[in-house]
């Protein structure tokens, strides 16, 4: 089972009598696993080294500040809450001083304060520390003030999601397949390094011929851009000084089919909306429920007062992510969302289903309304008819096509999803165009899922629907960023993962790759360059 979900170098695991998982990794999380979805993320001011369960089901983590912790589900062995806010300051305080803006560390910049010293020439910027972020001012030279310019982020070159091997480190780590059933080698890169010197040192590291020589840096300049260097093939042992080898004809390509790099993709794992305003939308729930109770016609399909609380319970389990792992639904609440789901009048669905999406990611809600599902009609594709229908509303579609998305987060779903998909996918069709920019994200992101998931069902019929509807996305002008970003990973993933690279080519896919590649957003033109390089190999 592959369980997806940290950034960084896993360096522990460890299982429990109960089926939980923990793993303990550099990207400061450890991660609590349930039928491998994460269910649990536990955060640390450092690398976990280590994570183990104890008999009781508590969990104990060493962390690189030192210190050992034990995070429990006993409420009498919780921290007081003098303890806890102690922490979460730590935490803070570590992200802080990690945190970067414009290549400084933003403990390191200047408060307001510094805005008190007049400049000393028009167009003159500093940047200074307000709270979390850093922020960029321009000098007026004739209004003698400073303009703020706005929040200074750091550049897609940082260094948080540069691969690291052997706990350094680079801008490129290479998969080169040297064949004759050898293990693949990791051939690290740094775009300041020479490339006949890296080429140099790796292929004395492997000890490998170095007739490997030219080919080894052809294929570091061809991945990385550098097209402009200048070829040079004389060479110094950097470890003797003596001179290399350089045969008259250079060996086959074929001799070391080196696998090439891409910035991003293939895309692994699954994205979901965790995010909610459980207030704002029980407090909607309740609006509306007091709207059907003053219209004498419509009365009856309002809630009892033990309902009302019934509703409220549910989000207070919802709010608790802390104890996802060991809290659980009654039946009838699920029930009782699905009545809402099925009774209530169109106009007064989308905070249900903004509740049945926070309740797919929490494992026992997911199971049981798969239960729901299987077993009586399916309410599921009843409310995507109905939030797709016209006309149609962009609260329902949205949260509609969230809730869908959410479901990709459980791997007990796939099966469903893959049975529904013509009809999910036909009834979001016109997403792609909603002038809401939230709704356009959301189809995009269900079109990724759908990628993800059909590769790994190898649905050849399944992948040339996702991917028509991903081109369809990456040629609409008008789309928002992060909307085409998606739906070009999921393009690019379904050529490199999946059964569809010809029907891709067969549509064009290399023009829409260069348009891409044109763009001023680095994101987009990117992963236009990975689907370039993809579309250009046989």
């Amino acid at each position: 089972m592959e369980m997806v979900g940290h950034t960084a170098i896993v360096y522990s695991i460890d299982s429990h009598a109960s089926g939980l998982i923990v793993s303990g990794s550099e990207d400061r999380f450890a991660k609590i696993w349930k039928d491998g979805v994460c269910v649990q993320s536990l955060e640390h001011p450092g690398c976990v080294w280590d994570a183990k369960f104890l008999e009781n089901g508590d969990i104990v983590t060493a962390c690189s500040d030192g210190v050992t912790r034990i995070w429990t589900v006993h409420f009498d062995k919780v921290a007081d809450s003098l303890e806890l806010e102690a922490y979460a300051s730590e935490l803070s305080q570590y992200k802080l001083s990690r945190k970067k803006v414009g290549g400084l560390k933003l403990e390191d910049l200047p408060g307001l304060e510094a805005l008190q010293i007049p400049g000393t020439n028009a167009g003159q910027t500093k940047v200074v520390r307000e709270g979390d972020n850093g922020v960029a001012y321009s000098w007026d030279m004739k209004e003698q003030r400073w303009d703020k310019l706005g929040e200074v982020v750091d550049g897609p070159d940082d260094g948080m999601n540069r691969p690291i091997l052997d706990g350094i480190q680079y801008d490129y780590v290479f998969d080169v397949d040297i064949g004759d059933g050898e293990p693949t080698r990791k051939l690290p890169y740094n775009r300041s390094d020479n490339p006949y010197d890296a080429a140099d040192k790796w292929l004395l590291k492997e000890n490998l011929p170095f007739s490997y020589r030219q080919q080894i840096v052809e294929f570091i300049l061809q991945n990385t851009g550098q097209k402009d260097f200048t070829l040079n093939t004389s060479f110094r042992d950097p470890y003797t000084g003596a001179s290399a080898y350089v045969p008259g004809q250079p060996s086959s390509m074929s001799a070391i089919p080196a696998k090439p790099t891409f910035k991003h993709i293939p895309k692994k794992g699954m994205l979901i909306f965790d995010a909610a305003q459980f207030d704002g939308i029980l407090k909607k729930i309740m609006e509306f429920n007091n709207a059907l109770l003053s219209d004498l016609e419509k009365k009856n399909l309002s809630m009892s007062e033990l309902e009302t609380s019934r509703v409220a319970a549910v989000v207070k389990i919802l709010k608790d992510t802390s104890h996802y792992h060991c809290s659980s639904f009654a039946d009838a609440d699920i029930s009782l969302l699905l009545k809402l789901l099925k009774a209530w009048p169109p106009a007064m669905i989308f905070p249900v289903i903004d509740i049945l999406r926070m309740t797919i990611l929490h494992p026992d809600g997911a199971s049981l309304l798969l239960k729901h599902v299987e077993n009586q009609n399916d309410v599921l594709m009843e409310m995507i008819e109905k939030v797709s229908s016209n006309p149609t509303l962009p609260a329902n579609l949205l949260t509609g096509i969230r809730a869908v998305t959410n479901l990709f987060k459980n791997s007990s779903w796939y099966s469903w999803l893959q049975k529904h998909r013509s009809e999910i996918l036909d009834a979001f069709s016109s997403c792609y165009s909603s002038p809401n920019k939230n709704v356009q994200l959301s189809y995009s992101t269900l079109i990724l899922n759908y990628a993800v998931l059909l590769i790994e069902k190898k649905d050849e019929e399944g992948q040339s629907h996702v991917l028509s509807a991903a081109l369809e996305i990456a040629e609409e002008e008008s789309i928002e960023v992060d909307s085409k970003y998606r739906a070009l990973v999921a393009i690019g993933t379904l050529m490199l993962e999946g059964l569809v690279k010809k029907i891709a080519l067969d549509f064009d896919v290399g023009n829409i790759a260069r348009v891409a590649k044109a763009s001023k957003e680095t994101k987009i033109a990117e992963v236009g360059a990975d689907i370039e390089l993809l579309a250009k190999q046989s």
